[in-house]
């Protein structure tokens, strides 16, 4: 194959297999080489009946889906080629019959291997088993494409945390991923939750160590496989394509600002003086379309596996803090529907504040909630969601509580390899992109396609909202009046201060009664 080929040439015609297709990534890949490549072949995808829907009903599902929309208005006839395939990557050859390996081996030219289990708190086991022994499973598969020309595995930028700069190579992991993947088949959960530390060591969660693991049984098949890693930092909303801010979960910043814009999220650690390293996932995915052709068709391959950090924090550094001012301003303007209170929650580098606000303004209110709605005979949710919440927040506060930094020197070079149609097509660039306009959309996208709200009932949102901050000013008001005449009844001092203010002190409830207790209020 020559290197000067263009993508869509480089695609034409070839068979590509998709493990991980139904994620948010995956979905987005599937939809962008279907769009932009009308003449790729098939695309098998590899999935699991789930919730008592069969593989094609979840297809069918996942086209009706409006990130599918322009191929349905404009190509709806390469819609055919997606194939899905009942499979796992948690069994060998997937759990498929011999005689579709056989086909696949025949048939596939290209492996994205995006499956994954993205539970960052989920224990080892489910970590190792789906991402590295998982990993292990499908290059065993790829093993047997005979005419395999790239295979791209997807990796994480935050995979070796113990380094200053993650840099576009492979460190060893802290243990041998064989005997890890052993250590999980022959101990028990309890005895697993007490070894689980000692093993993890700087990582953060299971996720991240066992990515890493996985990265290392990749790089020992390069020498038999043609094989590339793929490290997305933390991915966000599409910046374009296939509709402007298509998420379809609240994992990452986007859960966070929609927690916020609904009141259930108050504080947070995070420095706000930290850039944030995000990509949209149009972006990452475009990256990684082009840099699998980009590999497969170089005339020398390199002495060690090549890595693409994917990383688009370092073209318009924006911090932390600005990504939350944007999203809280926006909020207002826009709010979202019903939140539980006024949306007026920050951030904070401070473990102690933060963990009295987190007491005060998101265990007590749940746990209030959840009285009234016991003595009201309804289910109590408030603290269980809370609780997921703190879950949440204590994952994703590790990467927003310490600088990252990505060399991207691969990923950088990529517009390099394209022409000038082929970069309008691919784009990787954001350096021109509109950065608020882009933060405004990806809090619109949370609105619409995850938490499924009308914007056309935004003018009764700010109704709400607007009653909310009154009574966040009354309760606000009241709750110093207390902190007050508890300092006054407890300190002389303080008592001394306010009755030097007798006129309008004393016709404060709390207050007015503790400074004065003698007279009538």
């Amino acid at each position: 194959m020559s290197s000067n080929m263009s993508v869509r040439e480089f695609y034409k015609g070839k068979n590509v297999l998709v493990t991980g297709g139904t994620g948010f990534m995956g979905k987005v890949l599937i939809e962008k080489l279907l769009y932009s490549i009308p003449d790729i072949g098939n695309i098998y995808v590899l999935m699991r009946p789930k919730r008592g829907k069969s593989v094609a009903q979840r297809l069918e599902d996942m086209q009706r889906l409006p990130m599918f929309d322009r191929i349905r208005n404009e190509c709806p006839n390469v819609m055919k080629k997606l194939k899905a395939l009942q499979g796992d990557v948690l069994f060998e050859d997937f759990g498929l019959s011999d005689s579709v390996i056989e086909q696949l081996a025949n048939e596939v030219h290209i492996i994205f291997h995006f499956a994954a289990t993205l539970r960052l708190e989920a224990p080892l086991k489910d970590n190792v088993n789906m991402n590295t022994t998982g990993t292990l499973r499908t290059l065993k598969v790829a093993k047997r494409m005979k005419n395999l020309v790239i295979f791209v595995h997807l990796s994480t930028a935050f995979c070796y945390p113990d380094y200053q700069s993650l840099g576009e190579r492979i460190h060893a992991p802290p243990a041998k991923p064989e005997d890890v993947m052993r250590l999980i088949e022959w101990m028990d959960d309890k005895q697993l939750r007490v070894v689980t530390p000692s093993l993890l060591g700087a990582h953060p969660n299971c996720y991240t160590y066992s990515k890493r693991l996985a990265e290392r049984i990749v790089e020992e098949a390069y020498g038999e496989l043609p094989v590339v890693i793929a490290r997305p930092s933390i991915v966000c909303p599409s910046f374009k394509e296939p509709v402007t801010g298509w998420v379809d979960n609240l994992n990452g910043p986007v859960g966070l600002m929609l927690g916020a814009g609904k009141g259930v999220i108050r504080t947070m650690l995070c420095d706000g003086s930290l850039t944030a390293q995000v990509i949209p996932v149009d972006t990452a995915i475009n990256a990684i379309i082009a840099l699998a052709k980009i590999e497969a068709t170089k005339p020398e391959k390199s002495e060690v596996i090549p890595i693409y950090n994917l990383n688009a924090g370092h073209q318009k550094p924006t911090t932390w803090g600005e990504v939350l001012d944007v999203a809280k301003v926006y909020g207002r303007q826009y709010p979202l529907e019903w939140p539980l209170w006024y949306p007026n929650g920050d951030i904070t580098t401070n473990k102690v504040a933060h963990e009295i606000k987190r007491v005060l303004f998101h265990l007590l209110p749940a746990y209030f909630i959840d009285l009234l709605l016991l003595l009201l005979g309804q289910k109590r949710f408030m603290v269980r969601i809370q609780d997921r919440i703190s879950q949440g927040l204590e994952v994703l506060q590790y990467f927003t509580m310490r600088p990252w930094t990505f060399p991207c020197q691969n990923f950088d070079k990529i517009p390099s390899y394209l022409d000038e149609e082929e970069n309008e097509i691919f784009i990787t660039d954001l350096r021109h992109g509109d950065r608020d306009d882009y933060m405004k959309k990806c809090v619109e996208g949370g609105r619409i396609y995850c938490l499924k709200e009308d914007p056309n009932k935004i003018p009764m949102n700010r109704t709400h909202h607007n009653i909310l901050f009154v009574l966040d000013c009354i309760v606000k008001f009241f709750f110093w009046l207390l902190v007050l005449s508890f300092l006054a009844s407890w300190f002389e001092p303080v008592k001394t201060v306010f009755s030097y203010g007798a006129p309008i002190v004393k016709h404060l409830p709390f207050l007015g009664s503790t400074v004065f207790p003698n007279q009538d209020n």
